[in-house]
């Protein structure tokens, strides 16, 4: 489970939040977790996973090109599909890391609710000279044209 797996966000992660990453866990499923928290959590258990994809490939390219192996042994179709699969995994770690980096960098400090942000609301007040004040229409006289 991704939860075990280490990932190259963790420490950021246990900067923003505190205690390290096995406690974040058990305090995101009690009753006061934090919204935030949860969805750090689920970006990171994505990315530990990935970066375990990205390591599994990178590992079997290494065995398949591990200079003591029969050379009859390689294939140049299996190194390309490990070339598309190391980068769709690399592909997927890098988004994973940049949206997990946002969450975190938009959050508020720790210990502190984010509160709604009240914008003010000017209002602009001019008086119009008399001349150019529209003429207040009345109810059934007739429009009279202007020059």
């Amino acid at each position: 489970m991704s939860r075990d797996k280490t990932s190259t966000m963790d420490a950021e992660l246990q900067k923003v939040f505190g205690p390290p990453v096995p406690e974040l866990y058990e305090a995101a499923t009690g009753p006061d977790a934090s919204p935030a928290l949860a969805r750090a959590l689920e970006l990171r258990s994505f990315l530990a996973l990935t970066e375990e994809q990205v390591a599994r490939v990178r590992d079997r390219v290494h065995t398949d090109m591990d200079p003591d192996r029969d050379m009859g042994d390689l294939s140049a179709d299996k190194l390309r599909a490990d070339a598309q699969w190391l980068e769709a995994a690399l592909e997927a770690r890098d988004s994973y890391r940049v949206a997990l980096g946002a969450l975190l960098r938009t959050m508020p400090p720790p210990g502190r609710l984010a509160r709604p942000v009240r914008m003010a609301q000017l209002r602009t007040t001019a008086t119009l000279p008399r001349s150019a004040a529209p003429a207040p229409q009345r109810a059934g006289a007739p429009r009279t044209h202007r020059p």
